[in-house]
């Protein structure tokens, strides 16, 4: 069973607020989660950010990887580390064709 941890969106529309939760990978993003660890409303200024850090350090010992969202989240709150070296980008690169 492959964990995640990653945003869920909640809110109306067009005023998204996310709860940062643990869930399986294979769940949908608004589906069923494990545990809540905190939540994260990007409309406030400035973006409000909650996380119990006892939690999501424990849930981070016990293997859960965090989407690169999320992991940026934690890194500005200190909840861990940032990396030395950082993540490669997720687009792929279009060569030109002359």
């Amino acid at each position: 069973m492959a964990v995640k941890m990653r945003l869920t969106r909640m809110g109306d529309k067009k005023s998204p607020f996310y709860r940062i939760v643990v869930t399986d990978s294979r769940n949908a993003r608004d589906g069923a989660y494990i545990d809540k660890v905190g939540h994260y409303n990007p409309t406030a200024n400035p973006a409000e950010i909650v996380i119990d850090a006892d939690k999501a350090k424990s849930w981070l010992a016990k293997g859960v990887q965090p989407t690169e969202t999320v992991k940026n989240i934690l890194v500005n709150k200190g909840v861990i580390e940032k990396p030395a070296k950082l993540s490669p980008a997720k687009t792929k690169v279009r060569k030109s064709s002359k």
